[in-house]
C-alpha cells in the first residue's frame, strides 16, 4: 500500500524533488511481477546516496535479474523524519512508494565506522525493530548490510543485521535473491532461509556464531562454515549508467570504474588490503561505457574511478580517446586523489581544459623515513616532479593529504609536512607568473582491520599536541590553507571500528543520544558527548581511555603496559601479534602471518614493491578463491586534439513555451536549468555556448518560478550554432523531458532580437485562498472591489542590500477577479500583475497582504498556478 506522497512531501520540505523517486535511470518494474522485492540503501541523505557508484550498480544489477525487483531509500533530513514521526508514516522506498515493511529485504551500505548510527534512525523510521533478536516474531524484512565496513570488522554491528555480506556483491547478491527466490516458493521459515543463505560465499549469519571471551568469533553450529570467504568480481562498467537526479548531488557526474584493487601496499590502507586481486577493465568498455553513459545522461562531467587510478596504466589512452571524441560537447574530467610519482603530461591534459578540474596529491608523511615505514614508494624526488608538471600544465593551487600519529613517527617527521611543503613553493618559484597555493589536510591516522598497523595504538593527545605544532609551523608559510581533522571523530573511529560484539550496545544508545551522523558536522559536541555518554554507560571507559592515551606503540621493542579494565599486565609485543582479534573468522585472502611480517618490514623502515608490476609479496591472496593481478598493458595514446572551444556563434534562436505540472513543481528554479542543460545534451541539439573561462549553454529562462507552484506559460529561449527544423527541434527536446515538463509551443525568433528576460513585463496567476471565517461570496466580491479601486496599499520590503523600501502594490496589479468558489469555501482568484526581471513583480503573497489590508482577516494561500507570462511585444 502506497504511502500518501502528496500529503507528506510537500513545498514547505527542504529540496523535495530528492524523494521523487522518477530521476531518469529510475527503475520502475510492476510490484506483481516480482517474487522478491528488494530496497538498497545508501544511509546518507540523497545527495550522497544517490551519486554512490557502488549504489548504482547494484540497483541495476538486481533489476536486471527476472522475477526480481529493486528499489531505493535513502535517509530523511531532519524535517522529513520529524514529519514521518508525526503523521505516524513509516519510512518509504522512493519509486514505489511503499512502506519498507512490505519488501521481503532490505539491504544497508555500511561504509564507514560511525555509519550505523544512521541505518538505526532508518530502521526506527521505518518502524522496524533495530535488532535480529526482536526481529525473531514478527513479518520483517530480511536486514542486511554490505560494504567496506562491514567486510573488516561486522562484529560492533552484529546485533543490528540478520546477515552481512562479505566483498564485492555483483555476482553475491544475484546469488542471494535466487536463495530467497527458492525459499520462499517451498515456505521456508526465517531460520532455515537465513541457514540456507550461510552456505552462500561471503553470507555471514551472526546468530550462527558466538563471541568468545578474548573477543574471537566461533560458529554455534556445525553447518556453518567456520570462517567467511570474501567475496570478488569483475568490474561491468556498462551497470554504472544509472540515475540522473533533479537536485545537485556530491558527484554530480557519471563515474566510470576503471581498476578494481590496489597492490601498492600502504600499510595504513584498508581498502588497498580489502580489495586485492588488483583487476584492471579493458580499455575498449570503459570508452564506450563513458561515450555511452554521457550521451544517455547528459552529464557535462565524467569520472574515473578507482583507488589508485594512476596504475591503471590505459589512463593516459582512454582518457585522451575520451576527450577527442566528445570534444565538441564542453566535457571535463575528474579524478580522485592520483599518484604524484605516475602524473605526467598526457594526465595534465586529459583532465586540463577550459574547465580545469582540481588536482589532489597524498604524500601522507613529510618525510622520506615515514613514507618508507607506510610503503609509501613516493620518493622526495618523484614528489618534486609531479609538482613542477602541474605548475608547468597551468596548475597553481593543489591539493595535498597528509597523516599525522603513523606507527614510529617523531616531532621531526610531523614539522617535516611543513618543510616539505615550503620546499615545494621554494622549488616551483620560478616556473609560472602565478604563485603556488597549496590546500593541505592533515587527518589522524586510525588503525585498521586487516592491515600490518592493526596492532598499532592511536594518542589523541598526541594528536592534539601535533597538530598544535603544525599550526605553529604553518603560521610562517603563506599561500597555504590547512586543515585539521578533529580528533574525536577519529577516536571514535579507532574505538568502534576495532572493537568486538559488546560495542553493539554502545552504538545503539549513541544513536538514541543524538549521535547520529549528520550530528558529528552540525554539533560535534553533542555528538561526541552522546558517545561518551554510551560508553561509560557500559562500563567501558577504561577501554576508550586506551584510545586517548596510546595503548602501546608497536615501535618499543620491549614489553607494553597495556591496562584492562583497571588491572595493567606486562604483555610481550610477539604475544600482542598472536592474540585472537574479533575479525579472524573473517577469510580476507590476506595472511595474517604475512601481515606480521610486513609490520616488522615496517619497523625496519623497509619497502615492499607493487606485485601488480614486480615480484610477488606473498601475501596469500593469489589463488582460486581470489583470482589472480589483471593489469592491462598501456595501448597507444592517441594524438591530443586539443581542448573544448566554446562554439560562441548564434545562428538561430527558439522561444519555447512549457508548463511545470504536478510533481514538478517540486523542482527548484536551479534544478529546471540542470535539467534543460541535460536534456539538450542527450537530444543532441546543436546549442550556442558562452565564452570565458566557464562557458555554459546559452539556454535562457524568462523568469524564475518559485519551488510548488505549477505553471502552463513559462517561457525559455535557446541560442542554437546551426539551423534546424522547428518541429525536430520540439520533437527532440520534449522526448528528453519528463512528462511534467510539457512544451506548448515553439517559434523561431531572430537571434538579435531583445531576450524573453528583457522584454518580460507581467505574469497572470491563479491563486487559491480561504479564511478561517465562513465569508460570503458578497464579502469576497466587496473585498475585490475596493482592492481594484484603492490607489495605495504599501509594502515594506527589504532588498538585497538589506535597505528598506516601501511599495506600493497597486500600481503593479492590472487586474483581479473571482474564478470560482470551491465547495470548502475556498477561492480561487485571477490576477494579472507586473513581473520585470528588475525586481518590479507582485507575488501571490502580495495578493495575500492587499487582500489582509482591505478584509482585516487573515488568510491563507493554498495553492498557486502561473497561467502565463506576458513578454513586450
Amino acid at each position: 500500500m502506497t504511502i500518501a506522497f502528496d500529503q507528506l512531501i510537500s513545498p514547505e520540505i527542504n529540496k523535495p524533488a530528492r524523494y521523487l523517486g522518477k530521476e531518469l535511470g529510475a527503475k520502475h518494474k510492476p510490484w506483481d511481477s516480482a517474487t522478491i522485492r528488494w530496497v538498497l540503501t545508501y544511509p546518507e541523505v540523497y545527495e550522497v546516496g544517490a551519486s554512490n557508484l557502488g549504489h548504482i550498480i547494484l540497483y541495476n544489477i538486481i533489476n536486471a535479474q527476472p522475477r526480481q525487483l529493486c528499489d531505493r531509500t535513502y535517509l530523511p533530513a531532519k524535517d522529513l523524519a520529524t514529519k514521518l514521526r508525526d503523521t505516524n508514516t513509516p519510512l518509504f522506498a522512493l519509486e514505489s512508494k511503499r512502506s519498507l515493511q512490505e519488501f521481503d529485504i532490505l539491504g544497508f551500505s555500511l561504509s564507514y565506522e560511525l555509519g550505523a548510527t544512521n541505518i538505526l534512525e532508518m530502521l526506527d523510521l521505518a518502524q522496524i525493530p533495530l535488532t535480529w533478536q526482536k526481529r525473531e516474531q514478527g513479518d520483517y524484512p530480511l536486514i542486511f548490510a554490505g560494504g567496506q565496513t562491514a567486510t573488516s570488522n561486522p562484529e560492533p554491528y552484529s546485533d543490528f543485521f540478520d546477515f552481512l555480506v562479505m566483498g564485492d556483491g555483483e555476482e553475491l547478491l544475484p546469488e542471494i535473491g535466487f536463495v530467497l527466490e527458492e525459499g520462499k516458493t517451498a515456505g521456508l521459515s526465517k531460520e532455515e532461509l537465513l541457514l540456507d543463505l550461510a552456505q552462500v560465499p561471503g553470507v555471514y549469519v551472526p546468530k550462527f556464531y558466538d563471541m568468545s571471551e578474548d573477543g574471537s568469533v566461533h560458529p554455534n553450529r556445525d553447518d556453518v562454515p567456520k570462517r567467511i570467504l570474501r567475496r570478488v568480481a569483475t568490474p561491468i562498467p556498462a551497470y554504472s549508467i544509472g540515475l540522473v537526479p533533479y537536485v545537485e548531488t556530491v558527484h554530480d557526474r557519471l563515474t566510470v570504474e576503471i581498476r578494481r584493487g590496489c597492490t601498492r601496499g600502504c600499510r595504513f590502507c584498508q581498502p588497498g588490503m580489502l580489495t586485492r586481486p588488483a583487476t584492471d577493465v579493458e580499455p575498449e568498455k570503459v570508452v564506450d561505457a563513458i561515450e555511452k553513459g554521457m550521451r544517455t545522461t547528459g552529464y557535462n562531467e565524467f569520472s574515473l574511478l578507482s583507488l589508485s587510478c594512476s596504475d591503471y596504466l590505459a589512463l593516459p589512452a582512454v582518457g585522451m580517446e575520451i576527450k577527442n571524441r566528445l570534444q565538441e560537447e564542453n566535457i571535463s574530467l575528474s579524478l580522485p586523489s592520483q599518484r604524484v610519482d605516475r602524473f605526467d603530461e598526457n594526465i595534465a591534459k586529459i583532465i586540463g581544459g577550459t574547465r580545469k578540474s582540481g588536482l589532489t596529491f597524498a604524500p601522507e608523511a613529510g618525510t622520506q623515513r615515514m613514507r618508507d615505514v607506510i610503503n609509501k614508494g613516493l620518493t622526495n624526488e618523484e614528489l618534486l616532479r609531479g609538482i613542477k608538471i602541474a605548475v608547468e600544465q597551468g596548475w597553481s593551487k593543489v591539493k595535498l593529504y597528509f597523516m599525522i600519529g603513523l606507527p614510529g613517527e617523531t616531532d621531526v617527521d610531523v614539522l617535516g609536512i611543513a618543510e616539505t611543503v615550503r620546499w615545494l613553493r621554494r622549488e616551483c618559484a620560478n616556473l609560472s607568473n602565478k604563485r603556488l597555493n597549496f590546500n593541505i589536510t592533515i587527518s589522524n591516522f586510525t588503525p585498521k582491520p586487516h592491515t600490518p598497523f592493526q596492532w598499532h595504538s592511536v594518542s589523541t593527545s598526541e594528536f592534539l599536541r601535533k597538530q598544535d605544532l603544525l599550526r605553529e609551523e604553518f603560521r610562517r608559510i603563506r599561500g597555504v590553507k590547512v586543515n585539521y581533522t578533529d580528533v574525536r571523530i577519529s577516536a571514535m573511529e579507532d574505538f568502534v571500528g576495532r572493537g568486538d560484539r559488546r560495542l553493539a550496545g554502545v552504538v545503539r544508545r549513541a544513536w538514541e543520544l543524538g549521535a547520529g551522523m549528520d550530528s558529528w558536522w552540525e554539533s560535534l559536541d553533542n555528538a561526541f558527548a552522546a558517545w561518551e555518554q554510551a560508553i561509560a554507560e557500559a562500563d567501558l571507559t577504561w577501554k576508550y581511555r586506551q584510545v586517548e592515551n596510546g595503548e602501546w606503540n608497536l615501535f618499543k621493542e620491549e614489553g607494553q603496559r597495556i591496562e584492562e579494565q583497571g588491572i595493567e599486565t606486562e604483555v610481550a609485543l610477539n604475544d600482542a601479534l598472536d592474540a585472537p582479534l574479533p575479525w579472524d573468522h573473517l577469510n580476507t585472502g590476506i595472511d595474517k602471518e604475512w601481515l606480521k611480517k610486513d609490520l616488522q618490514k615496517a619497523l625496519d623502515a623497509a619497502t615492499v614493491p607493487d606485485c601488480a608490476f614486480e615480484g610477488c609479496s606473498h601475501c596469500g591472496i593469489c589463488g582460486t578463491d581470489f583470482g589472480h593481478n589483471i593489469v592491462v598493458p598501456a595501448p597507444p595514446i592517441p594524438n591530443f586534439e586539443g581542448h573544448f572551444k566554446p562554439d560562441i556563434h548564434k545562428e538561430q534562436r527558439m522561444r519555447v513555451w512549457f508548463g511545470k505540472k504536478g510533481e514538478m513543481r517540486l523542482l527548484s528554479h536551479l534544478d529546471l536549468v540542470r535539467l534543460f542543460d541535460r536534456a539538450i545534451r542527450r537530444a543532441a541539439i546543436p546549442i550556442s555556448f558562452t565564452g570565458g573561462f566557464h562557458p555554459g549553454p546559452r539556454i535562457a529562462i524568462a523568469n524564475a518560478l518559485s519551488l510548488g507552484i505549477t505553471s502552463s506559460g513559462e517561457i525559455a529561449d535557446f541560442e542554437l550554432k546551426e539551423d534546424i527544423e522547428l518541429e525536430e527541434f520540439k520533437n527532440k527536446l520534449t522526448a528528453q523531458l519528463p512528462s511534467g515538463i510539457p512544451i506548448y509551443r515553439v517559434e523561431e525568433i531572430g537571434v538579435k532580437s531583445p531576450s524573453a528576460t528583457q522584454i518580460l513585463e507581467q505574469a497572470e496567476y491563479l491563486i487559491t485562498v480561504t479564511t478561517s471565517e465562513n465569508n460570503s461570496p458578497e464579502n469576497w466580491q466587496q473585498w475585490i472591489e475596493t482592492m481594484k479601486t484603492r490607489s495605495e496599499i504599501i509594502w515594506e520590503k527589504t532588498t538585497k542590500k538589506g535597505r528598506k523600501q516601501q511599495v506600493n502594490l497597486c500600481d503593479r496589479l492590472f487586474s483581479l477577479k473571482i474564478e470560482t468558489i470551491q465547495p470548502d469555501k475556498s477561492v480561487v482568484l485571477r490576477y494579472l500583475g507586473s513581473c520585470r526581471n528588475d525586481g518590479t513583480k507582485i507575488s501571490p503573497d502580495n495578493i495575500i497582504y492587499m487582500l489582509e489590508k482591505v478584509a482585516d482577516q487573515e488568510f491563507e494561500l493554498l495553492q498557486v498556478h502561473r497561467q502565463q507570462l506576458i513578454l513586450n511585444s
